[in-house]
């Protein structure tokens, strides 16, 4: 098949366009580089700098696609809260920009990463695709907003559309920014160097971390899977865990001695999260096979700068 990906520098959407190309498929990436790295991706991806607000280059990248993965976002929660205009800009802006030329070109479906924290906090767990949404967070709301353009223009154009609320991922190759770092690298380099790992709250509040591998595995599925139009449907683990029970494990892992600071005053915006990934498995025949501790060895072995020597 004949795939484009918006954010193909990024975290996924690298470990995606690589998985496709493996596999034979015609992969074409297009990424503005602001937080992605298109040096990760295979010679085979042709890669495009580009911005996907960008319709000219969208219309000629598109041409003869059978499926666009989108993937392209500001991801950052705490950022989005400064720069909420920002976020709307990519985020929503980008995507209609997108939908716009898919019409205009012909492309017939698109897989949209949506993103787990639409929900916000919810009293009821695991949460289901029929869960009211209660998004926190300006990202947050550029998901949903994204959500249902993609689902309302898909209908009046006759677009294929299915939403992927994917939970924590995790691996190898993910983000690292200076500031605001995914939990997970953030432990495990503090971890491995005997540093300081600090924990917001008291610890007790979970999150659904689900590995790379199991991510990529269900949207393949959903490129090509039948009779999903228009559905929305969680991408997780299907398990909490704890960020005290994170940050022991990551502990075993890396044989590490760090000091664990606890933060009170820094309140954590959701306290629960779990994914019901009951849809996932009856429509895409989704079963994560990477259990957490697995994923937090495999990250911290494959992925060289977090792996530092104890001392």
């Amino acid at each position: 098949m004949r795939f484009l990906i918006t954010g193909a520098a990024g975290f996924l959407g690298s470990s995606l366009a690589n998985t496709l190309a493996r596999e034979g498929h015609s992969v074409r990436g297009v990424d503005d580089c602001s937080t992605g790295d298109p040096m990760v991706l295979l010679p085979e991806v042709h890669f495009t700098r580009g911005d996907v607000n960008d319709r000219p280059k969208l219309w000629t990248l598109l041409q003869d696609v059978d499926c666009v993965y989108h993937m392209a976002a500001r991801v950052l929660v705490p950022e989005s809260i400064l720069y909420p205009r920002e976020y709307n800009q990519v985020n929503v802006g980008g995507t209609v920009t997108l939908m716009e030329a898919m019409r205009d070109v012909g492309v017939r479906r698109v897989v949209f990463a949506s993103s787990g924290a639409v929900y916000g906090d919810q009293e009821s767990q695991p949460i289901s695709e029929n869960t009211i949404p209660n998004p926190r967070s300006p990202y947050a709301v550029s998901k949903l907003a994204a959500e249902y353009y993609i689902k309302t223009i898909g209908a009046l154009w006759g677009i294929e559309t299915v939403c992927l609320r994917i939970f924590n991922a995790y691996g190898p190759g993910q983000h690292f920014p200076p500031v605001h770092a995914p939990v997970i690298p953030y432990f495990i380099r503090q971890a491995s160097q005997n540093g300081t790992l600090v924990i917001h709250g008291d610890g007790n509040q979970t999150r659904d971390y689900v590995y790379v591998d199991d991510v990529i595995n269900v949207m393949v599925a959903a490129a090509t899977t039948d009779g999903i139009d228009q559905k929305t449907i969680n991408v997780g683990s299907g398990r909490e865990t704890s960020v005290k029970e994170l940050a022991q494990s990551i502990i075993e892992i890396t044989g590490g001695r760090p000091e664990i600071v606890y933060n009170p005053h820094n309140e954590v915006s959701t306290l629960r999260m779990c994914a019901d990934i009951s849809s996932a498995r009856d429509l895409l025949k989704y079963e994560p096979k990477v259990t957490i501790d697995a994923g937090l060895r495999l990250t911290y072995e494959n992925d060289p700068r977090l792996m530092q020597k104890n001392t």
